[in-house]
């Protein structure tokens, strides 16, 4: 019998989220946002479900995109400190939201039972669901557990032909190249010395982030096998492409219609 390692999970942390508040200044993440919302195509009256939303980019992008015509958009993090953002955030958008863009607080990696069957259109998440974490203490490792179980929870919550695009990071990602790509960054913000800061902490977390994907925690998959979990899990017209300066996967799969 194997007993849960004793670690550190900083993606509560209001410091950790508001460190990769600051990655939305970066091209690469402002690229990838692009490739993510122009796979999503929101329409007029859907419902999204924005899974490990943080401050909500993406939640902000499909209201935007359809020109505030989307009937809502739910984001749902682990980390509290995303709702003071999302009220930030509805104060911007144009036409204004109301409460058609909420934040929800929760950790995915303990699956979505809360959220009715078929009752979002589609759901989109933006580098967040590597992070499913699961223990197994009778066989004494971290399994990919979590992980499949969110694939097919998500599967469950969006209706017969819904979507589900995501985006994850490759094997072994190169935060170095993304910051070296970023660097333009600095001359665009009005407090550069603010953005080093959030880039530096970042890139600090993102050690963390790979050091924990080497023990199993975290699942930094290549392409193949998350398609094979997307297949097993049961969606179809699964399809990728890479973003992010090369460091990341997005995927776009869809729940089969009875």
């Amino acid at each position: 019998m194997g007993v849960a390692p004793a670690v550190r999970n900083f993606w509560p942390d209001a410091k950790c989220a508001k460190a990769f508040w600051s990655q939305q200044e970066l091209r690469p993440y402002r690229q990838l946002l692009t490739d993510t919302i122009d796979w999503c195509a929101p329409a007029a009256g859907e419902r999204w479900l924005d899974l490990g939303c943080g401050s909500g980019p993406l939640s902000a992008a499909l209201w935007e995109r359809s020109n505030g015509a989307v009937a809502e958009v739910v984001g749902l993090d682990c980390a509290a400190v995303n709702e003071q953002a999302y009220a930030k955030l509805r104060k911007t958008l144009a036409p204004p939201p109301g409460d058609r863009v909420r934040f929800e607080c929760h950790n995915f990696s303990d699956g979505l039972s809360q959220v009715p069957s078929d009752s979002f259109d589609h759901a989109v998440s933006g580098l967040s669901i590597t992070y499913a974490e699961s223990y197994s203490e009778a066989e004494g490792r971290w399994t990919t557990a979590a992980y499949d179980t969110i694939l097919a929870e998500v599967l469950r919550v969006i209706r017969p032909g819904g979507r589900f695009v995501f985006s994850v990071n490759v094997p072994e990602p190169s935060w170095l190249r993304v910051g070296v790509e970023s660097l333009g960054g600095i001359f665009r913000t009005r407090r550069p010395l603010e953005f080093l800061k959030r880039s530096w902490r970042m890139m600090r977390y993102g050690a963390w982030l790979k050091r924990e994907a080497r023990t199993g925690r975290f699942h930094y998959l290549p392409a193949d096998e998350i398609a094979e979990k997307l297949a097993a899990a049961g969606y179809t017209r699964i399809e990728h492409r890479l973003s992010y300066s090369q460091q990341a996967f997005i995927f776009r799969a869809v729940k089969p219609t009875r």
